[in-house]
């Protein structure tokens, strides 16, 4: 029998890549190979996105255009995974006549049984969501991505329904991963060269297996290897663990960077959005980050022209980025997506064009706010961990900071995997530039070392 090859296309959210990752080894396990173009497959996997509209509309487009491959290919099986999957089967299957296969988050096991009915003549779709599957023992393969970062997923999931958000119906009920089978992924990540983990979850502090909470996972994780540096993403304003903040502060490959969602500025905007905590609460979050962790660098969430927002409620969003001084920001025009509250309760009346306004002054005082903080980091050391060439010059090498900043230096004789003490010299809006002073490492650099 002819050995078959896949290709998966993903699209979204860092939990998706993570998702696609634990599709390969399904695929890996029933003998098929993996390729890196869509035309020499003989399986092609969309691993999809619905948070935005933007995110479906590319989604559709990329569809159309396999559809013309597969004329070419009549053999060609092509697939949707993911969060559009139970949101568009009908349409995708019997009216547009786009895929063959439509596979929901929690029903990957399933897809070399859908294949087969696919190969028996027949449309297969399983979109059943879950209040059990994590996943746990499957061990994720990577077959993207630069060798050094890598996205474990630690929970499935959201049960927080905020009014805007879709997750909850595309990603059904929060559940975690046992902490041990996360543990023994992150050691498997550590023997092959990886230097950077991503913790991901909808919302990472609702973490809880038996008795080990978010983190007590941290803490665990940052044992396996003190050469190996940590993030997650993403936690929420709610519920954020005072002792989480003392654990990163003390430990040194703990990174000094916490993606905090905002989503606005106003209480009147935070409850429509179903958002449970107040402006000031939230102010009051961020000041004791600042305190505990020195030197922290935040990111952030803005939806601008959610249902009803006035000039008001505009401004207090303004307001609360300019006394939070964010060092990033993903700032987006809200889009209406179907079964959520607002969709069934509210008016998206806020017109396209007011939306797109007041974006582009969200993201104008951004940027102003992040040259601003770049700039003051010119003179400052940093570890930065080598992810490669740099985009603009083969003769320089990138990397990001400790804090999550993009840093550029010249490249000598460092290697990707590298950590790399620099200084910094000049900055952007989006980069920092260094000079490179010595490879290192966590404990040297920060002369601790992490207590098992």
């Amino acid at each position: 029998m002819k050995e078959k090859k896949f290709y998966i296309e993903t699209y979204g959210c860092q939990m998706n890549f993570a998702d696609s990752e634990i599709v390969n080894s399904i695929l890996l396990e029933e003998g098929m190979r993996p390729v890196h173009e869509a035309e020499s497959a003989d399986v092609v996997l969309v691993n999809t996105c619905s948070i935005r509209e933007n995110a479906e509309t590319k989604v559709w487009n990329r569809l159309k255009e396999l559809r013309s491959i597969k004329k070419e290919n009549g053999d060609l099986t092509v697939g949707v995974l993911g969060c559009m999957a139970e949101r568009i089967k009908d349409r995708i299957i019997e009216q547009e006549h786009l895929v063959d296969i439509v596979v929901g988050p929690d029903a990957y096991r399933d897809i070399p049984r859908l294949l087969e009915e696919v190969e028996d003549g027949r449309k297969a779709v399983n979109v059943l969501l879950s209040l059990e599957e994590t996943y746990a023992d499957i061990a994720p393969v990577r077959t993207t991505g630069n060798g050094v970062n890598a996205f474990v997923s630690i929970m499935r999931g959201c049960d927080n329904m905020c009014s805007f958000c879709v997750v909850p119906f595309t990603r059904g009920r929060e559940r975690s991963r046992p902490m041990e089978s996360i543990l023994r992924e992150i050691k498997q990540l550590s023997d092959e060269g990886y230097k950077e983990v991503t913790l991901l979850g909808q919302n990472v502090n609702s973490y809880l297996d038996g008795e080990n909470t978010f983190t007590r996972l941290m803490d665990e994780a940052s044992k396996v290897d003190p050469e190996m540096r940590f993030r997650f993403s993403s936690p929420h304003p709610k519920d954020f663990p005072n002792d989480l903040l003392h654990l990163i502060a003390e430990r040194p490959n703990l990174c000094n960077y916490i993606h905090i969602p905002a989503q606005a500025g106003s209480d009147t905007m935070l409850e429509r959005m179903r958002r449970p905590y107040t402006r000031e609460e939230y102010l009051e979050l961020i000041q004791n980050m600042k305190s505990i962790i020195p030197g922290v660098s935040l990111s952030t969430d803005i939806i601008a022209g959610f249902c009803d927002e006035t000039e008001e409620e505009h401004e207090q969003t303004l307001t609360l980025m300019a006394e939070v001084e964010y060092d990033l920001a993903y700032m987006f025009a809200y889009s209406e997506r179907e079964r959520t509250l607002a969709h069934r309760k509210y008016e998206d009346n806020v017109p396209e064009k007011v939306k797109k306004r007041r974006l582009t002054e969200i993201i104008n005082q951004q940027m102003d706010i992040q040259e601003r903080r770049n700039q003051d980091e010119i003179g400052r050391r940093h570890v930065v961990l080598v992810e490669g060439t740099s985009k603009r010059s083969e003769e320089q090498m990138s990397g990001r900071t400790d804090t999550n900043k993009m840093c550029v230096f010249d490249r000598k004789d460092f290697e990707k995997g590298d950590y790399v003490e620099v200084e910094v010299t000049d900055a952007t809006s989006a980069t920092l530039i260094a000079r490179p002073i010595k490879k290192t490492t966590l404990t040297e650099y920060y002369g601790a070392e992490v207590v098992a």
